[in-house]
């Protein structure tokens, strides 16, 4: 990959002002989400899964940075590509782990029961930010 191929990645996409005021939208609400669900891990960073988790630590410590850090980035729109391409693959281990370790249903039928839906949508638009960008409420956009 040359240095001008990874520059227009991480260059975000000019978007009208409709378009930005929604992402700044879903980029508070995500990133609030993220914050919330990336606070006890960060707290715990090595360790935050259930003793004997075939997860080793080091993997661990990635989710809880890039779910913590990206709450922060989503928020502020900052290094937005580079932290949606961290929650991307958090999110992708995430529905891998619940569609086919844990057998978990596309959504959950009753109380307590676990879904990989919340971490498909989660990738779904982490992809989807990461390749349009933060819009122009962003400080990548200034």
């Amino acid at each position: 990959m040359n240095k001008d191929c990874c520059k227009k990645f991480f260059t975000p996409v000019a978007l009208p002002c409709k378009a930005s005021a929604a992402l700044l939208f879903v980029r508070l609400v995500m990133g609030i989400a993220f914050l919330y669900h990336g606070w006890g891990k960060i707290q715990h960073p090595f360790s935050w899964m259930p003793e004997g988790s075939p997860v080793p630590g080091f993997f661990q410590f990635l989710a809880a940075i890039s779910e913590f850090g990206g709450g922060i980035a989503l928020i502020l729109g900052v290094i937005t590509s580079l932290a949606m391409l961290g929650l991307a693959f958090t999110m992708f281990v995430a529905t891998y782990m619940h569609m086919f370790v844990m057998k978990d249903p596309f959504v959950a039928t009753g109380p307590g029961m676990s879904s990989y839906e919340p971490a498909l949508m989660y990738l779904a638009l982490s992809i989807l930010i990461m390749v349009i960008g933060p819009g122009k409420y962003s400080v990548d956009h200034k």
